[in-house]
């Protein structure tokens, strides 16, 4: 088989992983240690008080990031914890959007928190997770 059909899993896409488990980390713990700061600072009202609290969310969130971080350590082999990532991210998303949205409403921290903290790293994270796939099962017939 020539070198060029060959897939690979490249040393970006564990860096990338490392990367999208650091920043959910980080975004999940202001939630676990600060939330109802961040949650004033979402909803830019200095006398906000949130019904719900994030202690949960910024618990699981650290949990699916360290996930997340670990799974880039050993990528073909631990693709399962990109995938529990993947679901992990996709729980937050839908936790934000349930619990804390309807408090907050549509503004520009809440958007830039949807769409670049929880969406766009969904993205690199799925194409990851494929790629470990496709070398994974490449190797699985080589065999």
């Amino acid at each position: 088989m020539s070198q060029e059909n060959t897939p690979t899993y490249p040393m970006p896409m564990r860096g990338m992983l490392l990367l999208i488990g650091m920043y959910t980390f980080a975004w999940a713990a202001f939630f676990r240690y600060f939330g109802p700061d961040l949650l004033r600072w979402f909803s830019m009202e200095k006398g906000f008080v949130a019904s719900a609290s994030p202690t949960t969310m910024g618990s699981i969130g650290m949990l699916v990031g360290f996930l997340i971080f670990l799974s880039a350590f050993y990528p073909i082999s631990w693709r399962y914890l990109t995938l529990a990532g993947i679901i992990g991210k996709m729980l937050l998303l839908a936790w934000f959007l349930g619990q804390f949205l309807p408090e907050l409403g549509w503004n520009k921290r809440t958007i830039f928190h949807v769409a670049f903290s929880e969406i766009f790293w969904m993205i690199p994270l799925i194409i990851v997770y494929f790629r470990a796939l496709k070398v994974k099962k490449y190797l699985e017939n080589q065999t």
